[in-house]
């Protein structure tokens, strides 16, 4: 065959292939085999094999990408991904659905979608072609995970050509959310290979699938059968839909899976009636759900209500009451935190609740155990408090054997044997011992966490084997840590030979990549980090707002601390005491002069504003700049520019890379100027423009 008729043969198939593809998935109607489904793509590669200079990114035989990815780029959305309310009985949804009536004069159209116990994602296209897919992360900023993605089959690689016109620019980048789940079907299969492997098992399919995005390889996710409903744009502006339920029609017709199960309600009593038959209809459904999301269905009522800090006031989760169980509680055990609190933990035999198997569950303090009456050896009801995290409900009764044993607090720490104290107002019992093993274990751990210095494989096995062999003591030690001695670590176990296992070389350079890498977090991560008791990520965020520097904090007084948002007289003073210990002073001195950040950025009333004015448009592959695009943006930004989706003539330059695309055609036509990378690269380093000739 010559070229010429291969290209006609090759671009007929990605058409006919792409469009039983959204027969398939996006309208469940199927009109041919997968067997002839099958034929069809093993003659497209065959195709593409013979000429490979006809491949392309979006073609459907290259889903899954020949390279394995090494990190997860930070990705920003383009609007924040807000949490939902929730509504933990019908009472509650109906004081929200009041509370809308109120604000707008009358109840309006309500949109009722299930809730899918996934994982959530952004997908981003650009001029219909999808250019990224990431997490929903901290809702600002997610990771990078397209080449997984890309292996999702229900995921279109471009919009189908006729949605575009439902844009208000068809050439606009767009933002569509929705959830990526794992099929109950597949999750017990995962569970049974991996079972049948000797590898660890997901706790249940939500996990499976966030587990899932998330993996180096996307041979590995594209394996997984993992599917999406897509449900939501960042910016409603950019649809000529007006509201939710026209916006699902024209997803479904862009050739994304949307739920079927959705329903426009008019009154209270259909929305009763929804959830209702939701929740009769759960066990029976293919995937997990966990709720239903009501929203206002009128985008101009949506941005009339607005939002709080966290969550939209036009949308409602009404969560499903939780799943209850029985099973026997073996034991009680303690496991100390590394602030040294010391928490009873329910040995259970291992029953199924709510999708995944529970062995054990938080018992939280002493006076929580007293008070629920629980004993040893009782019959108990076990449930997930918002169908996530397990918790004890209480014993049945009627079913206690005379030999159930009442539980008792250790007077003494179980990890290092120190008297252990109940302070003045707390119900809680903690171990103050600065030696003590499982606290070191503890604050390591979440040191090197993703929500604070995020030290890519310096897992819990790894750190643990550190610690034992006195190597790791303190979060200043990891930065002393070299390849040659993490290559040779003893990882207390042995391979077939009798030989004890090392933790070699690949892994080691890896992790101290990982570590040097974590030295250039941001300083609220590192305040954090540090586990100061009452302080975690928001709070370690709002005190570097007020304090930021290491040296400013450490100069403020506690009544200065009082003056932080949200920093009350307890915490204050576990800040102030923290960092006027000694041995923590100390900590801080190593970190410091190991180049870890201890001072933030400057704000953004600080930062230079050489380039305010100008709008730049970024387009095509930009892998000449050293950062991501989305960190391109970011420093474009902090100069004062403005950096949009799509040209216009107020546009002051586009930047292309490899492949620009429609946006580079335009900014010819309109006489725009064009950066090169290295332009943009030089721009990004100095903040200042390039003479263009």
């Amino acid at each position: 065959m010559e070229r010429e008729e291969a290209a006609k043969r090759i671009d007929a198939l990605r058409s006919e292939i792409e469009h039983n593809t959204y027969l398939y998935y996006a309208l469940d109607a199927p009109e041919i085999s997968d067997a002839a489904f099958d034929s069809l793509m093993r003659e497209l590669r065959e195709l593409e094999a013979a000429f490979p200079d006809l491949i392309t990114s979006s073609s459907p035989t290259q889903r899954v990408g020949g390279y394995v990815a090494q990190q997860f780029s930070s990705v920003r959305h383009a609007e924040r991904m807000y949490s939902l309310d929730n509504a933990m009985d019908l009472a509650e949804l109906e004081a929200w659905m009041k509370r809308v009536e109120e604000a707008l004069g009358e109840l309006p159209e309500l949109c009722c979608e299930l809730k899918i116990d996934g994982s959530s994602v952004a997908l981003t296209y650009e001029d219909g072609e999808l250019l990224r897919a990431a997490t929903r992360g901290d809702g600002t900023m997610g990771e990078d995970i397209t080449a997984n993605v890309r292996t999702v089959h229900d995921v279109p690689l471009h919009m189908r050509a006729e949605a575009l016109e439902g844009l208000v620019d068809e050439e606009a980048t767009i933002e569509i959310r929705g959830e990526a789940y794992m099929p109950r079907s597949s999750f017990e299969e995962l569970n049974l290979a991996a079972t049948a492997q000797g590898k660890p098992t997901f706790a249940n399919p939500r996990n499976a699938a966030a587990g899932s995005l998330r993996q180096k390889d996307p041979k590995v996710t594209g394996m997984r059968d993992l599917a999406t409903f897509m449900y939501a744009i960042a910016d409603p502006a950019l649809l000529k839909a007006p509201g939710q339920w026209e916006l699902l029609e024209w997803l479904r017709a862009a050739g994304f899976h949307v739920n079927p199960d959705v329903r426009l309600c008019f009154t209270r009593e259909e929305v009763f009636a929804f959830c209702e038959e939701s929740i009769e209809k759960r066990s029976l459904l293919p995937y997990e759900i966990d709720g239903v999301v009501v929203k206002v269905n009128s985008f101009a009522l949506q941005a009339k209500l607005g939002f709080t800090s966290r969550a939209p006031k036009w949308a409602i989760a009404f969560k499903f009451p939780p799943e209850e169980k029985t099973t026997l509680l073996r034991d009680i055990t303690v496991q100390v935190g590394r602030t040294g609190v010391l928490t009873p933990v329910a040995e259970l035999d291992p029953v199924l609740v709510a999708g995944s198997t529970v062995a054990r569950a938080t018992l939280h303090n002493e006076d929580e155990v007293h008070r629920k009456d629980v004993r040893i050896g009782d019959t108990v009801i076990v449930r997930k408090a918002g169908d996530v995290i397990p918790e004890v409900v209480g014993p049945v009764i009627s079913l206690r054997p005379d030999n159930a044993l009442v539980w008792e607090a250790p007077h003494v720490c179980p990890s290092c044997g120190m008297p252990v104290v109940r302070e003045e107002g707390e119900s809680a019992l903690r171990c103050i011992s600065i030696d003590c093993p499982a606290q070191a274990l503890e604050r390591l751990l979440h040191w090197a966490s993703r929500e604070a210095m995020d030290i890519d494989g310096a897992g819990e096995e790894i750190i643990g084997r550190l610690v034992e062999t006195g190597r790791l003591v303190d979060v200043a030690d990891f930065y002393t840590l070299t390849v040659e001695e993490l290559a040779s670590l003893d990882m207390g176990r042995q391979n077939k030979e009798g030989e004890a296992v090392r933790l070699g070389t690949t892994i080691a350079e890896k992790l101290v990549e990982a570590i040097t890498a974590s030295k250039a977090r941001p300083f609220e991560r590192v305040l954090g980090g540090l586990g100061i008791r009452h302080v975690g990520k928001n709070t370690a965020a709002e005190i570097v707002e007020v304090f930021p520097s290491m040296e400013a904090l450490m100069q403020a007084d506690e009544e200065a601390l009082c003056g932080i948002y949200g920093v009350g007289k307890r915490v204050a003073n576990s800040i102030w005491q923290f960092l006027r210990t000694p041995d923590n002073i100390d900590v801080i001195e190593r970190l410091q002069r190991a180049g870890v950040t201890m001072a933030a950025t400057l704000t953004n009333a600080e930062r230079i504003e050489s380039l305010k004015g100008l709008t730049f448009v970024l387009t095509g592959t930009l892998d000449q700049l050293g950062m991501t695009r989305e960190e391109a943006t970011e420093k474009l930004k902090s100069f004062g520019a403005k950096v949009s989706g799509s040209v216009s003539a107020k546009t002051s330059y586009v930047a292309v890379g490899e492949s620009p695309g429609s946006k580079y055609d335009k900014a010819v036509q309109l006489g725009v100027p064009v950066l090169d990378q290295t332009q943009l690269k030089g721009i990004l380093e100095s903040g200042e423009l390039p003479v263009i000739e």
